[in-house]
């Protein structure tokens, strides 16, 4: 793993909270994960069917969370997936998947990091820089590629490399995000990763559905109160219902520390 792309770190971050909406230039609507369907909500009202709550929330955490995690569905289209992924494969090609990583974090991972991009492409990240980061972000773009057995490990990702947000599009695949809230007792713990099988009673999560094409947008509480992994296939359900987690691409924009 490059320098450049070590946000994860051995402590444990915050993550806020899910709202899973559809993106469309100058309105925002809920899609219905059961059915289908749409309806149209004003902007930034949570849908209670893109989030599983476990556990005894505080609503003082609740409420933040509400509003740090994002998820924003369709906020690409087929075509321009289509096009993002003509751009990185020849790239993404050439490399092996690995399965050790310098934090132990992730294993089934290949990445880069691109600057200069295609008109079009750019237009799309331009857009995730406008609507996660008001117009200012870091000009290098990670590109993580997860394969269909890879798995992130619940980690909290370091401040030295990275901002308070980061905001990634999903290609290819849905996925589950888990978030467990964790204290600064257990960040320093070098068993940190344990923290959900340790008192269990105590503990309370969230479970967010991250479909293909979306973009979640990741920041303050969700970012350092939460440590946040991608479940593996086999574990992977969202609302009692399977999620099959493929070949997963994230396209990650961060903000400077």
């Amino acid at each position: 793993m490059l320098a450049s792309f070590c946000c994860i770190r051995a402590r444990v971050s915050v993550a806020p909270a899910f709202r899973l909406l559809r993106y469309l230039p100058g309105t925002l609507s809920a899609r219905g994960l059961h059915d289908g369907s749409s309806s149209t909500l004003p902007t930034n009202t949570p849908s209670s069917s893109l989030v599983s709550f476990f556990g005894p929330w505080p609503e003082e955490d609740r409420e933040l969370f509400t509003g740090d995690m994002l998820v924003l569905d369709r906020f690409i289209d087929d075509t321009e997936e289509s096009s993002l992924l003509s751009e990185i494969e020849p790239y993404l090609k050439r490399l092996r998947y690995e399965f050790d990583h310098w934090d132990d974090a992730i294993h089934g991972y290949r990445e880069t990091e691109r600057k200069h991009w295609y008109p079009a492409n750019r237009a799309i990240l331009d857009r995730v820089v406008t609507v996660a980061f008001a117009g200012v972000a870091m000009p290098y773009v990670h590109v993580l590629d997860l394969a269909e057995e890879g798995v992130i490990k619940p980690h909290v990702d370091s401040v030295r490399y990275c901002g308070n947000t980061i905001a990634g599009i999903s290609l290819l695949s849905d996925s589950v995000m888990r978030l467990v809230r964790t204290n600064d007792e257990e960040q320093t713990n070098a068993e940190y990763r344990q923290i959900f099988t340790k008192e269990r009673h105590k503990k309370y999560w969230a479970d967010v559905l991250l479909p293909r094409r979306s973009l979640y947008i990741m920041k303050n509480s969700a970012r350092y109160k939460f440590t946040h992994e991608i479940l593996a296939g086999n574990e992977s359900l969202f609302q009692e219902q399977q999620v099959k987690k493929m070949r997963r691409i994230s396209i990650i924009c961060r903000n400077d520390p």
